[in-house]
């Protein structure tokens, strides 16, 4: 009994400093509709987290390879599929989760700081802000159909 002290300790410590990663891919669900929005890829280069539309889920009436004509960036005209939405985001281990980075969204070209974790259900919590408002989205595991 007194051995599985310690190793209970170690694995209930072991689990709770384990962190998800945010890499693969996710279907972004509209927060407003409830309807899935796009597929997003996120993937690392050089310890640092970017992620790109792969898919867009569209409406009959809704153009099926839009271009970005909100975006007052590098991005403007750019085909939204293929286009980075996230950037430059970093991995804090001590808040477990991933910050300092910036996502746009394409349907206005608004630019945002970016804070993305992995919520305890295994969903992405994507918090965009703008100075001290902030909106969350909840993405969820995309494996392909």
């Amino acid at each position: 009994m007194k051995r599985m002290i310690p190793f209970a300790l170690m694995l209930l410590f072991s689990t709770s400093t384990y962190s998800q990663t945010i890499v693969g891919t996710w279907k972004t669900i509209d927060d407003e509709s409830g309807k899935a929005r796009s597929i997003v890829e996120i993937y690392e280069e050089e310890n640092r987290y970017y992620g790109k539309i792969l898919k867009l889920f569209r409406e009959e009436d809704e153009d099926p390879d839009p271009v970005c004509d909100e975006c007052e960036d590098h991005r403007k005209g750019q085909k939204i599929i293929g286009m980075e939405i996230i950037s430059d985001m970093k991995f804090n281990k001590k808040e477990n989760e991933y910050h300092k980075g910036e996502i746009m969204d394409p349907e206005n070209g608004n630019i945002y700081d970016c804070k993305l974790w992995v919520a305890d259900d295994g969903n992405l919590k994507v918090r965009g802000y703008l100075l001290f408002f902030y909106r969350t989205q909840t993405w969820l595991p995309y494996t392909r159909e």
